[in-house]
């Protein structure tokens, strides 16, 4: 048993500091995992790794009722949907009508280049994985752990306990799936 299954484990059962000793164990992780998703985001994201990781991690761990954690893989796919919600959240605020809605900051020097916004990109990739989600729920599980928390095929399988085939085939059908949603 890993020092994270053993902490997460202490979590379940309430010790208070456990919860101190896990976030210097995950942090590397969860920061690369942040930086990562940030670096798809539009330049001039104001939401910085850090934040991202501690935002998350604090949704995780800081709440009322502990959740039961049964291993690192749990974890890092709850980071992962964490992460997920904490950037959509973020595209949603920024195009509310309280912030200016659709308008949209142009920088002189680019004025020229026609591009979409990739809040835009994120709000409807969101939508779409939630239709998958609804649809096949293992099959969005491992597409938020491959996007989201950047696992590659084998750890995800790994983590959602199938084999890699099996992860291999739901990936090949998740991204056609997506890509045809999305067109």
């Amino acid at each position: 048993m890993s020092d994270v299954t053993k902490i997460l484990s202490a979590i379940d059962r309430g010790d208070e500091n456990a919860a101190e000793q896990l976030l210097p164990l995950v942090y590397q992780e969860l920061r690369k995992l942040a930086a990562l998703k940030l670096s798809n985001e539009k330049p001039g994201q104001t939401l910085q790794p850090t934040m991202l990781v501690h935002e998350a991690y604090v949704r995780l761990v800081d709440v009322d009722q502990p959740q039961p954690w049964t291993g690192r893989g749990h974890f890092f796919a709850a980071a992962a949907e964490a992460m997920r919600r904490i950037l959509v959240e973020n595209a949603r605020r920024k195009q509310s009508l309280k912030r200016g809605g659709d308008l949209q900051r142009v920088d002189l020097e680019s004025a020229g280049v026609a591009t979409k916004d990739r809040h835009d990109e994120l709000l409807e990739l969101d939508e779409v994985l939630t239709q998958l989600e609804a649809k096949w729920p293992d099959k969005a599980r491992l597409v938020k752990l491959r996007y989201f928390a950047g696992l590659t095929v084998e750890e995800a399988a790994q983590a959602m306990k199938i084999s890699v085939a099996t992860a291999e085939r739901h990936w090949t059908f998740s991204r056609a799936w997506l890509h045809s949603q999305l067109k």
